[in-house]
């Protein structure tokens, strides 16, 4: 299933809440490829990730409930290795409002192919910081930390540091034959893991990224509704200054994981710009996601 197909399954599905502290999560646990496994098993795993991603304090802020970072989880059983052991896929979105609107921004849209994890039916998931407990606690902390970073980015210039340092840290605290054996952190096994994601995101060849991405929030998307053409002015510079970290760090998984998210966004708020600001964020957007240049040509 291609990456749109799952994650429009995440956004129909009608999901479980629970109360919340920082993140509001929906989650599914699909399980259309088993053989064996009781089902009843999976909707305990998926109750028990439901509790484990809304209930667990994250940061040491207070959220009021409206200040949530809604989240999707769609986790895809891909193969039983054992009756106990399994190997998935994780659809992940989260999104932060826009000021002065009812609409809300993607800022994280991922598939991540490479999940193997244990799971007993009634086994609680548990975070330790400086602790290792298991694979799947470990790679949900990590995303949970990740988003984090990514939303405190977006309503201060480098906010998000302690919460990318957080999923840094989760990393360093792999068992060796993990970090060694798993395609999912091996950072010799692909350059599209979790293990570059978070190198990506805290390497100074992507602080003007981030830097960006506060000017893409805060100061562009935010303003918009009370002046839509210097919001997408400081958007474009924002563009440009992202373009310009692709050029000095090719192939970073991190510009990927932005055109996954902002691609649809940015074409139509720039859909209504001028024909100066039209040309320029078309050259922009096929440099960085030229395999799909052919859809930025809807903004002209």
């Amino acid at each position: 299933m291609k990456l749109g197909q799952l994650l429009l399954l995440v956004l129909l599905m009608n999901g479980v809440s629970l109360p919340a502290q920082e993140m509001l999560f929906s989650v599914k646990v699909n399980t259309q490829k088993l053989q064996t496994v009781e089902p009843r098993v999976f909707k305990t795993l998926e109750n028990t990730l439901l509790e484990f991603l809304n209930n667990q304090k994250w940061t040491e802020d207070s959220f009021e409930p409206e200040e949530r970072i809604e989240c999707n989880l769609l986790l895809t059983i891909q193969e039983e290795l054992s009756p106990t052991s399994f190997k998935a896929n994780l659809a992940i979105q989260a999104s932060r409002p826009i000021f002065g609107s009812d609409q809300s921004s993607l800022m994280l849209n991922h598939l991540d192919n490479e999940l193997v994890f244990d799971y007993q039916e009634y086994d609680p998931i548990q975070y330790s910081r400086n602790t290792f407990n298991d694979n799947l606690s470990a790679v949900l902390s990590f995303y949970v930390f990740v988003i984090l970073g990514m939303d405190y980015d977006s309503f201060a210039p480098f906010g998000g540091e302690k919460y990318f340092q957080n999923a840094q840290e989760i990393v360093a605290t792999l068992p060796q034959n993990i970090a060694d054996g798993d395609g999912g952190w091996n950072s010799l096994k692909s350059d599209k893991n979790r293990f570059w994601i978070i190198e990506n995101v805290l390497s100074p060849r992507v602080r003007p990224y981030r830097q960006a991405m506060y000017d893409y929030h805060r100061q562009a998307l935010d303003i918009m509704s009370e002046n839509v053409d210097a919001g997408r002015a400081i958007m474009m510079d924002a563009i440009e200054a992202i373009k310009g970290v692709a050029q000095a760090y090719p192939n970073a998984i991190i510009m990927q994981m932005f055109v996954n998210s902002k691609s649809e966004e940015i074409i139509e708020i720039f859909k209504r710009g001028s024909r100066q600001e039209k040309d320029k964020v078309v050259r922009a957007m096929t440099r960085l996601d030229a395999s799909n240049a052919g859809k930025y040509r809807a903004i002209r």
